[in-house]
């Protein structure tokens, strides 16, 4: 059954052994999507949508912050533009992807996540595998669709190094290979590259292994949130034209630090992209985000964005040095009830002039034991936080 809306192609699908059709779900497949009169016009006088063409009804004196006044301004009473295309065609441009059809826009990366398991995984009978230690939502859509959920540990050992090929958090391919090889229901294989917890890269080697094995009929999801504080070469976007049975997650929230307007991003060949398309719920992308995701992807914004990615790789480093100072405060193995009571203690307990400190706590995880996950801050808040935990770990 062709996908409804997608432009037919004489191109031969790559890998061969991958067939869309047979990974999205037979009701899916068969979906007509909501369509309404602004898909096809969006100018004139608009009288299609049941909007109220009185506009909102909120003053600027308003009780609201003063920063969102300007927002007011915007045409708040008419549905925003089902489709985005300009903020597609400019995430493909710095992607390097050849058009807007290779892009799809969710509330955040975890609409896609939720999105991609609903059109290709069948509640109660079919599966996904995940990575631990990895990124919860994954299993808590599986969880919320009555999706199976199968684990395969990263590389837990530490004798190689970090990430890479072999490293500690690195991707271990032959199990993967033999469980979705004994378990056909797996449909989708979800990885975070950079990881979190872990903030190791996937190698683009053991990727491309997992996306020619034969035996594995069905998506490859790369989640990419983090991926601008990485290396030019790490991102897995460059295997999209090769690969339509891989799908690329990534995010205005982290390097662009537009986490509350919530745009998430899928890249993928176009018939993956046309089934989301199809299967999204209509106006998904507020008119709000839509001006400041444009706003972000011009090329000053980016590169200030790029200038400050650059600026906080600096401030990591100097983050990493000074805990290692603090090493001799350490028990010399790994402790979860000490990580605990640092956590809770950090955010819960101070002098009059200090101020709490929230970090992660990530110890009940695989390979994680007694593991903080603390966020880069500024560098007022990088000290605060080192003299925090100097003290912490004194006290305790």
């Amino acid at each position: 059954m062709p996908i409804l809306g997608l432009v037919p192609s004489s191109e031969p699908t790559k890998p061969a052994h991958f067939d869309i059709e047979k990974v999205i779900r037979p009701n899916i497949l068969s979906l007509h999507p909501y369509r309404c009169a602004r898909d096809d016009y969006q100018e004139g006088i608009l009288l299609d949508a049941n909007e109220n063409a009185l506009g909102h009804s909120i003053r600027s004196s308003s009780q609201m912050p003063s920063e969102l006044h300007s927002s007011l301004d915007a045409n708040l009473h008419r549905y925003p533009d089902p489709s985005h295309d300009e903020i597609k065609s400019r995430i493909a441009k710095l992607r390097g992807l050849p058009n807007e059809k290779h892009v799809f826009l969710g509330v955040g990366s975890d609409e896609v996540i939720d999105l991609i398991m609903r059109v290709c995984v069948a509640p109660a009978k079919e599966k996904i595998l995940i990575t631990p230690p990895t990124y919860g939502m994954y299993s808590v859509c599986a969880q919320v669709n009555d999706i199976g959920v199968v684990r395969c540990n990263l590389n837990l050992s530490g004798s190689e190094g970090e990430g890479g090929e072999k490293g500690r958090f690195s991707l271990l391919v032959d199990p993967i290979k033999e469980a979705v090889s004994a378990d056909p229901s797996i449909k989708l294989i979800f990885l975070c590259s950079p990881g979190n917890p872990t903030g190791t890269c996937i190698c683009l080697k053991s990727l491309r292994s997992l996306l020619d094995y034969e035996h594995f009929k069905g998506i490859v999801i790369v989640d990419e949130a983090y991926i601008d504080f990485t290396g030019d070469d790490a991102s897995a976007v460059s295997l999209i034209k090769d690969y339509a049975n891989l799908c690329v997650m990534q995010t205005l929230s982290k390097s662009f630090g537009l986490a509350a307007i919530r745009l998430g991003v899928a890249l993928a060949q176009p018939p993956l992209i046309q089934v989301l398309a199809n299967t999204k719920a209509p106006y998904n992308i507020s008119t709000p985000t839509a001006h400041l995701a444009l706003a972000a992807l011009q090329p000053d914004a980016i590169q200030t964005m790029r200038d400050k990615i650059s600026m906080l790789l600096a401030s990591r480093d100097k983050l990493k040095e000074s805990l290692s100072k603090l090493a001799h405060l350490g028990t010399g193995a790994p402790d979860n009830s000490r990580s605990i009571k640092v956590y809770k203690t950090l955010a819960e307990e101070k002098d009059v002039d200090e101020s709490c400190v929230v970090v992660r706590y990530r110890g009940g995880e695989a390979g994680c034991e007694g593991c903080l996950r603390m966020t880069i801050g500024s560098e007022a808040e990088n000290a605060i936080l080192i003299k925090r935990l100097e003290g912490v770990l004194v006290a305790i």
